[in-house]
């Protein structure tokens, strides 16, 4: 066992929890060793559902697939409040050299989501040991954020009800904050994800004979330049988005000029007035060149998640038991937002909730790669910080 690190036993975490503490480290690593892509948690969902058997937690298995569900009982009447983890992981190569190395090639827990469950995990133990609170709470494991996004169908497949939830929350260790910090704001946190592949079909022929053609490369190479006029020119200044290509392939040699350019991008934005919007933007710059040029085109454009947006009481609640826990209400970081996406997005669109960061990077340990990056990690001392903090939330959202 990890014995827990001085920072964590001198910081305002409760014994009971600091005593966890090795435990969730244990937990973590023995997760982060086997890490497993969405829809295909198999072996995380089994460890979640071994460790909940063991200590006696209500909980149902098999939701969209992978998804489990944990209910622990009050002392008394009260309200329903959820906590929910992401379980999946990325498909990233690691190159840490760590006892705790991925065993799976070519996967890799490069998000934190290791640490989300056995955050999870460690807050059930904690509040099936100590229930004296009124009401209950649920505790949500799910499938898939990364993609193709496992909180709609947990929502379609009603984790919401019997007992209804009054509430969620839900963290996300973050390497963008340092350890001993908390990001906490109400309104928009994480941006709408929205994705496109566009392909231009022109016409081909010898590149010394450009007028028998029609250039897809030149098309394309217009329409990427264009759209980026979307945020500049249809954007409000105030608000913020982001339209961006992310990769353009066409041609294979240096004297044929190609028949066919394709791309792909994302856009992003906080507010859901620019739902539907910029999609339509988008395809009007790109008919509008193409008709220019004499080429056809066709576009697939889809949401993947809605912008994540945190209920005021409830970042409220976060924010007031964050700054009880952290040494200093300094710690509290409201300038936080990201344009990363979140699926959490559909669990908040159903009842009110708050999505927070909870700072984990540590410059002097070397933990301090980005999220997704093949190095990525953690300091493990925020584990039992957001065990506290998930526990002091279900108190005090009780006595609301």
């Amino acid at each position: 066992m990890v014995s827990a690190p001085l920072s964590l036993q001198t910081s305002r975490i409760r014994p009971a929890i600091q005593a966890l503490q090795g435990d969730i480290v244990e937990w973590r690593r023995h997760l982060h060793q086997y890490p497993e892509l969405g829809f295909k948690e198999e072996k995380t969902a089994s460890f979640i559902a071994e460790k909940l058997t063991a200590w006696g937690i209500d909980h149902e298995t098999g939701i969209a697939t992978t998804g489990i569900v944990a209910l622990i009982e009050g002392s008394g009447p009260g309200p329903t409040l959820a906590i929910r983890a992401d379980i999946d992981a990325l498909p990233v190569q690691e190159q840490n050299e760590v006892p705790y190395r991925s065993k799976h090639d070519g996967k890799m827990h490069a998000c934190g989501h290791d640490g989300h469950t056995a955050i999870a995990l460690a807050t059930a133990r904690y509040l099936s040991q100590h229930n004296d609170f009124p009401g209950r709470v649920k505790i949500i494991f799910q499938p898939a954020e990364e993609g193709p996004g496992g909180a709609k169908p947990m929502v379609e497949a009603g984790v919401l009800k019997n007992p209804d939830v009054d509430a969620i929350i839900g963290l996300h260790l973050w390497n963008n904050l340092p350890l001993g910090t908390v990001g906490v704001r109400s309104g928009p946190l994480m941006a709408a994800v929205e994705l496109f592949d566009c392909i231009i079909q022109g016409k081909g022929g010898h590149g010394a004979m450009p007028h028998q053609t029609v250039d897809s490369i030149l098309v394309a190479s217009q329409i990427v330049t264009a759209l980026q006029t979307i945020v500049a020119r249809n954007v409000d200044p105030i608000d913020s988005a982001v339209v961006t290509v992310g990769s353009l392939h066409a041609g294979s040699t240096h004297n044929v000029i190609a028949n066919k350019a394709t791309f792909t991008g994302t856009t992003r934005y906080f507010d859901r007035k620019y739902e539907g919007v910029i999609r339509d933007r988008i395809e009007a710059i790109i008919k509008g060149c193409c008709d220019m040029q004499g080429a056809t085109y066709s576009l697939n454009y889809w949401s993947l998640y809605p912008p994540t947006v945190n209920n005021p009481a409830m970042a409220d609640l976060v924010r007031s038991v964050a700054e009880h826990v952290l040494e200093t209400p300094a710690g509290v970081v409201p300038e936080c937002q990201t344009m990363g996406g979140e699926d959490m997005s559909f669990f908040l669109q159903e009842v009110p909730g708050c999505y927070f960061f909870l700072g984990s990077a540590n410059l002097n340990k070397g933990l301090s790669s980005p999220h997704h990056h093949p190095r990525f990690d953690f300091d493990e001392t925020a584990l039992g910080m957001g065990v506290e903090i998930f526990a002091r939330c279900v108190e005090q959202f009780a006595l609301k």
